[in-house]
């Protein structure tokens, strides 16, 4: 798998590049972008929206909690997910899993779009509702391993930061193109034409993305590292998620520390901010989308900026510096919140902006963390593992702590212990940076064990 020069020398790991490169780049890039936009129409229009289709018997309190409610489902099926799609990941290829996850989720979110409401179908609208969700999150589940780990397998070591960032960066990337088309449409229809059918639009382009997703990922080539292992490595029945939690637990552990604060921040500066600011502070909807808008812009900037940066400082001084930034933010944020609109749209654009330092980097630490034969469930694992105690619960706890005590200083309270968790997830983790992907052995640092041995 590895090039030559002209004399028949194999050139070193770290300075060749592998061939399909781009395409892999491209395909996991854009692929992660549309299935992100997918799942994050819903959890843009989950307070707003659902609370009144499928929820219009409650308060208005309750109802709002019902809505994030059902969206933490598709947080609880993530991990359910990174174990299916890991263990296939790993045994079969990360190129199948690339595909299958693509069209899983965007089949999804399509239908959701044709689902009929409360007063239509009654109780069997919400339900639906929910199951569509789950699956939504089922399949995102694999996403990270899929495309954030066939991008990091075939990088240089020495530039794996700022690769791995940017499929890592869909999240950021696919909030801004679902926020984008919201605001779009919300600009050509009525408040009431959007909360009647207006928001199915944006559920409804997800047919023809389908199409332009499926298409590009159906070219990438598999991962050169993976079939280098499938070469030289001895192959197992075992499963790789048990291998991983059997062999990397620590690493499974420092991934999950590190994802708490930055997962926690992301869903309250894109998702609680929409409910807090529109519902609890009265700006109109539309204002406050436009404000994540830019939010998502900055985060996006602010990935691929602190991958880049990871590359030249080291994974951890970036994470742990970006973790320390969103601790101080905290109250700051929800002070500038509760001032104004334009200083609103200022707190959660830095807010948005740190998040993205911790998360650009933490791509490539956590493919970094593990050894070939189980890297995809490991990371896997580590990244969504993180949904069911972090990302899915956060909005629906902000917005819990926010209603009994009527104040910002609990949720506050929650950001700031959240980012210092990740602080000493990291802090008192393995630093990663240029290690060979290939050479990886059990417990994520040294020779593979079975590199010498072919088949």
């Amino acid at each position: 798998m590895s090039e030559s020069t002209a004399a028949g020398r194999e050139l070193p790991s770290d300075e060749r590049e592998a061939p399909g490169f781009k395409r892999a780049l491209a395909g996991s890039m854009v692929g992660a972008v549309l299935e992100w936009y997918d799942f994050a129409i819903y959890g843009a229009l989950a307070a707003s929206i659902f609370a009144g289709q499928f929820f219009p018997e409650s308060a208005p309190f309750t109802g709002t909690l019902l809505a994030l409610g059902t969206q933490a489902v598709g947080f609880i099926a993530r991990p359910l997910g990174a174990v299916f799609f890991g263990h296939l990941g790993d045994r079969v290829g990360r190129k199948p899993m690339l595909i299958a996850t693509y069209l899983i989720l965007a089949l999804a979110t399509a239908m959701i779009g044709l689902l009929p409401n409360y007063a239509a179908w009654g109780l069997a609208a919400p339900i639906l509702l929910v199951v569509l969700r789950f699956v939504q999150g089922f399949a995102l589940g694999g996403e990270f391993g899929a495309a954030v780990t066939l991008v990091a397998e075939y990088a240089k070591p020495q530039q794996r930061g700022r690769w791995a960032a940017l499929p890592q960066s869909g999240g950021a990337a696919g909030t801004l193109l679902a926020t984008g088309v919201l605001t779009l449409i919300g600009s050509l229809v009525s408040p009431e034409q959007f909360a009647e059918w207006g928001w199915r639009i944006a559920f409804l382009i997800a047919i023809p993305l389908l199409l332009v997703g499926a298409w590009l990922r159906y070219g990438v080539q598999e991962s050169p590292v993976f079939q280098q292992a499938e070469r030289h490595l001895e192959q197992t029945e075992s499963s790789s998620v048990l291998e991983a939690i059997k062999h990397s637990p620590r690493m499974i552990l420092h991934g999950l520390g590190a994802r708490i604060g930055e997962n926690v921040a992301f869903y309250i500066y894109t998702v609680f901010v929409i409910a807090y600011a529109s519902k609890y502070i009265g700006y109109a909807v539309p204002d406050v989308l436009r404000a994540v808008l830019f939010a998502a812009m900055a985060q996006f900037i602010g990935m691929i900026a602190g991958g880049w940066i990871s590359d030249y400082l080291g994974r951890k001084p970036v994470m742990i510096a970006a973790a320390l930034g969103l601790a101080v933010w905290a109250p700051i944020f929800f002070a500038l919140a509760q001032s104004s609109l334009g200083l609103l749209t200022l707190g959660v654009v830095v807010g948005a902006f740190m998040h993205g330092l911790l998360a650009g980097p933490e791509a490539a630490w956590l493919v970094e963390l593990f050894p070939t034969r189980y890297r995809f469930a490991g990371s896997s694992i580590a990244f969504q593992g993180s949904s069911i105690i972090a990302g899915g619960p956060a909005p629906l706890i902000a917005t819990a702590l926010l209603g009994a005590s009527g104040n910002t200083t609990p949720v506050v309270i929650y950001l700031i212990v959240c980012a210092l968790i990740s602080v000493v997830a990291v802090a008192t983790a393995p630093e990663t940076k240029g290690r060979d992907l290939a050479a990886v052995g059990d417990e994520g640092s040294g020779p593979s064990r079975a590199a010498a041995r072919t088949r």
